[in-house]
């Protein structure tokens, strides 16, 4: 059984929810990342933001990562 890392992906209207924003679950293992079923949906940044585990840590959204993405929480 490999050790898994939660991250938590902020997006701004996503193509399944555009007119919301949503925080996602994702499972990053040796093989690489996985979405897990978790999410929450919101109005506002702060609000899904709230739902982010208080121990994580906010990372700069990546140049390279799609446009709907706001940040990562790791």
């Amino acid at each position: 059984m490999s050790a898994t890392l939660e991250m938590y992906v902020v997006y701004e209207r996503p193509r399944d929810y555009p007119d919301k924003f949503v925080v996602r679950r994702w499972g990053c293992r040796a093989e690489g990342a996985v979405p897990e079923d978790w999410f929450v949906l919101g109005t506002t940044l702060d609000e899904v933001r709230a739902a982010i585990p208080r121990h994580c840590v906010r990372l700069e959204r990546d140049p390279r990562d799609e446009p709907q993405i706001v940040e990562v929480w790791i």
